[in-house]
């Protein structure tokens, strides 16, 4: 399925899962650090960019190179996003995040946030750092900077990114909890 960002709830509610999507749009990425200081920011009354609202959160901390033309992603692979999982269910209360994509699935807790605003989980798959850096057709800019390059929160502009797979939706189903349900009862 083809999905254009911004998206809205009722698509982002009809999303299955299982089902496998690309997506063409703005996105930014945001790691730990992104996570620390959007809270704070915004527990503080400061202004965080405009684009963390509603926005489609990539779990990655991208490989860029400066060029003549701006910022270039060379890598841009997916990173544990469990490592969130303390943060994430408040990014996404406060700023109405609408899908977070990252590897290895996250929290019941996140789960929890994801349905009660209406936001999927997409997986992308972990070593396609190149193939997914291919899809990343524009770098708008970095916010926050300071954080390093791998810690910043960078603006993109992608066509196709993909393929994901909605593997947490809005609903509380969970690929990962199937998974380990199953287990448990083979063994």
């Amino acid at each position: 399925m083809e999905l254009r960002t911004p998206l809205d709830e009722r698509t982002v509610r009809s999303l299955r899962l299982g089902e496998t999507v690309y997506l063409s749009g703005n996105m930014i990425t945001g790691r730990d650090e992104v996570h620390i200081r959007a809270i704070e920011h915004s527990r503080m009354g400061k202004p965080v960019p405009e684009e963390m609202k509603n926005s489609v959160l990539y779990h990655c901390g991208p490989i860029m190179v400066s060029g003549g033309k701006g910022w270039k992603a060379v890598a841009a692979g997916p990173t544990t996003s469990a490592r969130m999982n303390s943060l994430e269910p408040e990014m996404i209360r406060r700023f109405g995040i609408r899908a977070i994509i990252g590897k290895g699935g996250m929290s019941k807790e996140v789960g929890d946030a994801m349905r009660e605003v209406g936001c999927v989980y997409l997986a992308a798959v972990g070593g396609a750092a190149v193939s997914l850096a291919e899809s990343i057709v524009e770098v708008r800019s970095a916010e926050w900077a300071d954080l390093g390059m791998a810690e910043a929160m960078w603006k993109l502009r992608t066509e196709r990114m993909g393929p994901l797979i909605v593997a947490m939706d809005s609903e509380g189903g969970s690929l990962y909890d199937n998974v380990r349900s199953k287990l448990v009862r083979d063994v």
